[in-house]
């Protein structure tokens, strides 16, 4: 009797487990259809949180291990104590060896041999419904981490953004996301990448919306939390609640008499914003010349930088790696004045060679040591000229650093706040945001935007103007041209009249450049050809019809716009 009722318990138990398991699938199959519902979403944010977590801590950790294997770092906030004493040789070869392999990996697994950064991750969600590219980016994590580990002069939160987006773009696909729901989970990535690698939760969140997906929706808020928090707590449970600098007390702001003080230094910040950033692209385009002069391989470029990189650095070992060292001592006031503003010359020229050199990393971390050492010497100079009236230079320094960094960033809320959670001091809010928003409203009219839309714009994608002037990029000829079969296509007669006046688009032409063509002609249609093979004639494939082109653009326009208010 005993024997029956187990084999009819457990019958009922498997029964019950077959059920279980078909709901999940059935669920599973629901998600990949159907797109997940709300509370799905929330705990999909809440796994790509955890992972894109475990992606930062690890990318941190490598850096540290491949550090200590080759500058023998025990404390990696530390490097430059390490570095300093090291023989000269070694300062100069490991930059260099650094950058050959650099070179190397970028040259056999990307397309251009460019490292890929947060640039590459907004371009993915405004352009590629929310995904970035694996294979190069993969490549590009490695190199990123030898670059950082070999002395190179950038930050880590570039490469882990990206880190974090291939890992959203990764579910995005296994879910077939459409564009709405790929950048939501883009943005849950780079919130949990941001927040596990400064601890920083809420600048996390913000930094997500403001720089990456640029628009503050609803619907986009609640699941990007969620993962921020989640990055965090990875975080957390490895290095504790503890903030990035460690400021020490008794620093006080002399409020309202002081503040002019302050918004004198957010437009110096500015300047110092806007230098860097132009540094840094006219030093890619000097690499660019030098490259195409002298037939340099591109895969040679991050070992000439590393050559620049580790000579300068036999004299001014403080240029080496991300800074937090001299960041911290900037906040502390124990730098001198000479010092900070040499310090803060030859780190800006460190980064804009790293930069040149295609070696990968962001630029984040060195604006925060560009800032506080702008800071402390202006704080030194201000405090100095009206010391009955001054707070501490120290107050300075941190307006400073997140002054000059927000303005690179283009991101003065996630940049306040990011700059509150690195140093847990809460007190002086009004001095930051007084600087922040003076250096970024200046740097802004004199680049487009930010460090990333600059970059972007340079390789032809205008984001920043807005969606009305990207979304023209999206649409091709070939996909929105009424071909030769249709109903309604063009008489072939009138295209070959129109192309033998010279009239004509390519397939990969995009709305951008053929509707300032529908205004110059006044036709109704033009022409899509292919381009003539060796030795025959031009192919008519169909006609783009100017109220085509109009009705993809307004629908998306549309789109857009409901994506960012709902």
């Amino acid at each position: 009797m005993g024997h029956l009722t187990r084999r009819r318990l457990w019958r009922l138990v498997s029964v019950k487990t077959a059920r279980q398991l078909g709901k999940v699938r059935s669920g599973w199959r629901t998600v990949r259809h159907r797109g997940p519902s709300q509370i799905q979403f929330w705990f999909i944010a809440l796994i790509i949180g955890i992972a894109a977590g475990f992606a930062a801590l690890g990318f941190r950790h490598a850096i540290a291990a491949l550090q200590s294997m080759l500058y023998g770092v025990e404390n990696p906030g530390l490097l430059l104590t390490y570095v300093d004493p090291l023989a000269w040789y070694w300062v100069l070869l490991i930059p260099v060896a650094g950058g050959l392999l650099v070179g190397l990996i970028l040259d056999r697994f990307t397309d251009d041999g460019r490292a890929r950064s947060v640039a590459d991750v907004i371009d993915g969600a405004a352009l590629q419904d929310g995904r970035v590219e694996q294979r190069a980016g993969l490549a590009s994590a490695a190199a990123s981490l030898i670059t950082l580990s070999s002395g190179g002069s950038t930050g880590r939160e570039g490469p882990v953004v990206h880190m974090a987006a291939m890992i959203s773009s990764w579910v995005a696909e296994r879910l077939r996301a459409d564009g709405i729901t790929g950048r939501d989970l883009l943005g849950c990535a780079v919130a949990a990448a941001v927040s596990a690698s400064f601890n920083a939760p809420i600048a996390g969140t913000l930094f997500a919306l403001e720089v990456v997906l640029r628009h503050f929706a609803v619907h986009a808020f609640a699941p990007i939390a969620i993962a921020s928090v989640a990055g965090t707590v990875v975080s957390r449970l490895e290095f504790g609640n503890v903030t990035e600098f460690s400021l020490g007390a008794g620093d006080t702001l002399a409020f309202y008499v002081e503040l002019p003080a302050y918004l004198l230094l957010g437009l110096v910040s500015g300047l110092v914003a806007v230098i860097l950033m132009r540094g840094i692209f006219l030093a890619e385009d000097m690499g660019n010349w030098l490259q195409r002069t002298t037939r340099m391989p591109r895969w040679l470029r991050p070992a000439v930088s590393g050559l620049a990189l580790g000579g300068l650095a036999i004299w001014y070992p403080h240029i080496i790696g991300v800074g937090y060292e001299i960041t911290f001592e900037a906040l502390t006031g124990v730098i001198y004045l000479r010092d900070a503003v040499i310090f803060a010359i030859l780190k800006a020229v460190a980064v804009a060679l790293t930069m040149a050199g295609r070696m990968g990393g962001g630029v984040f971390s060195p604006s925060l040591m560009i800032g506080a050492l702008t800071g402390l010497s202006f704080g030194i100079v201000a405090t100095a000229i009206v010391p009955d009236f001054s707070g501490s230079e120290t107050l300075y320094a941190l307006a400073g650093m997140g002054a000059v960094a927000a303005a690179v960033l283009g991101a003065p809320i996630s940049t306040t706040l990011i700059v509150f959670e690195l140093t847990g001091d809460w007190q002086t809010g009004l001095a930051v945001l007084v600087a922040v928003s003076m250096s970024t409203a200046l740097a802004s009219r004199l680049v487009d935007r930010s460090f990333f839309l600059t970059q972007l714009e340079r390789r032809g994608k205008p984001l920043a103007a807005g969606p009305q002037s990207y979304l023209l990029s999206v649409h091709s000829a070939a996909l929105l041209m009424r071909g030769k079969d249709s109903p309604s296509a063009a008489s072939e007669e009138a295209c070959a009249e129109l192309i033998s006046q010279g009239v004509m688009l390519a397939p990969e032409a995009t709305l951008d450049e053929a509707l300032p063509q529908f205004e110059k002609w006044g036709h109704s249609f033009i022409p899509v050809v292919a381009p003539a093979k060796e030795g025959g004639e031009p192919r008519l494939l169909g006609a783009l019809f100017h109220l085509d082109a109009l009705r993809a653009y307004t629908r998306a326009l549309a789109e857009t716009a409901a994506e960012e208010h709902s």
